[in-house]
């Protein structure tokens, strides 16, 4: 689908000509985006389920990837929140 977008915005001028066109395109970019750091956010989960175990037995090298993790793992969360809402307004423009 992004191929697909990205092919319409290089060979056509309906991204810049056609509101509808581009919010829809942005709606595909966004949702690929979200989808994207979904599994990133799964993976640094695993990632932490993983080193808990011995970070409970005092290992302090792991406790600080555990928090760089967690850092990592909030700032997406943010960052999802923020195309959540940019989504959320393209889809009420496209209702219209």
């Amino acid at each position: 689908m992004i191929r697909l977008c990205a092919k319409i915005v290089a060979e056509t001028d309906l991204y810049e000509t056609d509101k509808e066109m581009k919010n829809l395109i942005d709606w595909v970019c966004l949702s690929e985006q979200i989808k994207e750091n979904n599994n990133t956010i799964r993976n640094l989960i695993g990632e932490y389920k993983k080193i808990e175990p011995d970070c409970r037995e005092g290992v302090r090298t792991q406790l600080e990837r555990m928090k760089e993790l967690c850092k990592k793992r909030n700032n997406l969360y943010e960052k999802q929140n923020d195309l959540k809402g940019q989504k959320q307004k393209l889809e009420k423009s496209l209702e219209r």
